[in-house]
């Protein structure tokens, strides 16, 4: 540990040198990637602030571009515990009790899902996320549950269970939570800081799972301090555009992104 600390601090010639090559080495990408990754922040935290989720979904294809996938993943989650933090007092008082089930067997069951992917072969682990993606698409789909109804410790439970395993096989926390507040008679400000509950719960298992793993280093935490202004700025952004739309108009747009999931996830497949 302490040789990779110095790794990405040793001292240089100058100081503004110093500073360059530092930024280099802790980024690892170009200014031009940083600037790349900095726009795909703030545009991925806008649909977040918007939706509810939805930003490593989006943030995390970009970052694969230059950096590995687990890094990009492990990146991710830092800046969603970041921004789980903003507001964090507002969110836990308007969430439903239910994301705190939710979010509390999703932290025990992403261990499972970074075990299960690591003994997955890779064509299937992409067929399986693919086939969860479409299928979380078309439940957002089917009829809304009745008025005032009350979900089952069975419900509750396997999505909790699910929410984990996506999480630390594909990442995808979203899948199963996402249709089990959308198909409700919820008020939009209700469902979305319960989805925001529970994927900080969620990033916080995320990056314990790779800090535990040893696959998490210093470098994703200081991209993500590096990405997170822009991350800030969007999510504060998407917060101001939510109060401003219709239910039915967050709704589609919640579906939209959930499709677009999908969408992502077979494309993958197909040109694995």
């Amino acid at each position: 540990m302490r040789r990779r600390w110095r790794q990405y601090f040793r001292p240089r010639a100058s100081r503004t040198e110093g500073k360059q090559v530092q930024l280099d080495q802790v980024a690892g990408l170009t200014p031009g990637q940083i600037a790349i990754a900095v726009v795909a922040a703030l545009a991925a935290a806008f649909v977040r602030g918007l939706a509810g989720f939805g930003m490593a979904i989006l943030l995390v294809p970009v970052l694969g571009l230059a950096i590995p996938p687990a890094e990009a993943v492990v990146t991710a989650n830092w800046l969603g515990i970041f921004i789980g933090l903003v507001g964090l007092k507002a969110m836990l008082g308007a969430s439903e009790r239910s994301a705190f089930v939710i979010g509390g067997l999703a932290m025990l069951a992403t261990p499972l899902g970074v075990w299960l992917l690591s003994i997955t072969d890779p064509a299937l682990a992409r067929l399986i996320i693919a086939v969860v993606a479409l299928g979380a698409f078309v439940m957002v789909l089917l009829p809304k549950r009745p008025d005032g109804h009350q979900p089952s410790g069975i419900e509750l439970g396997g999505t909790g269970v699910a929410c984990g395993v996506l999480t630390g096989f594909a990442g995808m926390p979203g899948v199963p939570v996402v249709p089990f507040y959308l198909r409700r008679q919820l008020a939009p400000q209700l469902a979305r800081a319960s989805m925001m509950t529970i994927f900080l719960a969620t990033s916080v298992a995320g990056v314990g799972s790779a800090v535990a793993l040893r696959v998490a280093t210093w470098r994703e935490l200081l991209l993500a301090a590096l990405l997170f202004p822009g991350v800030l700025i969007g999510n504060t952004l998407g917060n101001k555009a939510f109060g401003k739309v219709s239910d039915t108009a967050w709704r589609l747009f919640v579906g939209v992104v959930l499709g677009a999931t999908a969408i992502a996830a077979l494309w993958r497949l197909l040109h694995a």
